[in-house]
């Protein structure tokens, strides 16, 4: 075997069929999967199995686990994923913080940094502190060369999410609310410069939404292969990331999601974003001044408009100020989903709405499944 493969190599193993045997290896956990069983449940031959296992193991992505017993002839020989063999890293970058971790090819996080940030203090010290809290990561662990993530081995490379409205296609930042000076700004290009390494940026939320569909055994019923769901993030601001259909809905100009900008008060109170009576402008205000129950009214007035719009599963919250509070959130956007089902009648009772799993760092482990996500076919980045 000659080892783990480099980031740059393995993203070069993303066809489409190592990817469905990869995610299969992967979900198998660490009990293993057998080549036949391999072979039935993603349709290829056991020949066409046996020449990826065969590629993967030498890549070090693949190992034995053992031998199963079999109803008949000689035992199998089951094959599980390597995780170690390859590492992301994702970075959060809020209004005032940044929060990184670096994961494995499980989504295990293997170190986090979070430190104040000043979003508006200019491109070179924000760029600045993305590349330092990489470097310090990807130190601790992957040993890379000084001043570059380059050589690091086995890192994919870094997933970047930060509020929108942005580009993800292009890497290219528009206005971003409250922050219109970074319209224009190739934020993804600008990162790869400065840390040589393969670099995709998207919203936080479409991130965090990733992360969820990606790990959606813990998000319950919804969420999973096939399902619909709307991430909420409550924090510095307020967005949503929607899954439709098992994949993240970013739109034909990557810009679905921008929830927190319908208006549902004409004439109301400014919002950042230039108008008037944003569903963020009025739950923000009421977070600020403690009223926790009409800023969860709000926030679920929101999603109510959202679930009527799409017929979705599941409503997930996260964000810094949903932790703060979580049982107010949930309680309180329930009601009035609740009390939507009711005017409207109908048998399937009204949307269930759940915290999302993964807490504060759930959008800088999303931004790692930027990278990580495609590896397995669960993506697009």
């Amino acid at each position: 075997m000659r080892g783990a493969v480099g980031g740059a190599n393995l993203l070069a193993l993303r066809s489409h069929n190592a990817a469905l045997v990869l995610d299969l290896l992967r979900t198998a956990g660490t009990e293993g999967i057998s080549r036949l069983e391999l072979a039935e449940r993603t349709g290829l031959t056991p020949q066409a199995v046996s020449k990826i296992t065969g590629r993967l193991r030498e890549d070090g992505l693949a190992a034995e686990a053992g031998r199963r017993a079999s109803t008949g002839g000689k035992p199998r020989t089951v094959l599980r994923l390597v995780p170690e063999a390859g590492h992301a890293l994702g970075v959060h970058l809020d209004r005032d913080e940044l929060r990184a971790v670096l994961v494995d090819l499980d989504g295990t996080v293997m170190g986090e940094r979070r430190t104040p940030l000043d979003l508006g203090a200019g491109a070179e010290a924000v760029l600045e502190g993305v590349a330092g809290a990489a470097r310090e990561l990807a130190a601790d662990t992957l040993r890379p060369p000084a001043g570059t993530l380059a050589g690091a081995p086995t890192l994919l490379g870094l997933g970047v999410a930060l509020p929108g409205p942005l580009d993800h296609v292009r890497g290219v930042l528009h206005r971003v609310t409250g922050f219109p000076e970074w319209d224009g700004f190739p934020l993804r290009d600008a990162l790869a410069r400065r840390l040589g390494v393969p670099v995709v940026v998207d919203k936080d939320t479409n991130a965090a939404a990733l992360g969820l569909a990606v790990g959606a055994e813990g998000t319950g019923a919804g969420a999973g292969e096939g399902g619909s769901f709307a991430y909420l993030h409550l924090g510095t601001g307020l967005g949503a990331g929607l899954v439709l259909g098992g994949g993240v809905h970013r739109g034909a100009r990557t810009g679905a999601g921008e929830f927190g900008h319908q208006v549902v008060q004409l004439d109301g109170p400014p919002c950042t974003c230039g108008g008037r009576g944003c569903v963020e402008a009025l739950c923000l205000a009421a977070v600020a001044r403690g009223d926790l129950p009409e800023a969860a009214r709000v926030l679920g007035a929101g999603a109510a408009n959202l679930a009527g719009l799409l017929d979705i599963d599941l409503v997930l919250l996260g964000g810094r100020t949903v932790a703060a509070a979580p049982e107010a959130f949930v309680h309180g956007v329930g009601a009035v989903l609740d009390a939507r089902a009711r005017r409207e009648g109908g048998h399937g009772g009204a949307v269930p709405v759940r915290l999302a799993p993964g807490g504060t760092r759930g959008v800088a482990e999303g931004a790692a499944q930027l990278l990580l996500a495609p590896l397995f076919g669960r993506g697009d980045a």
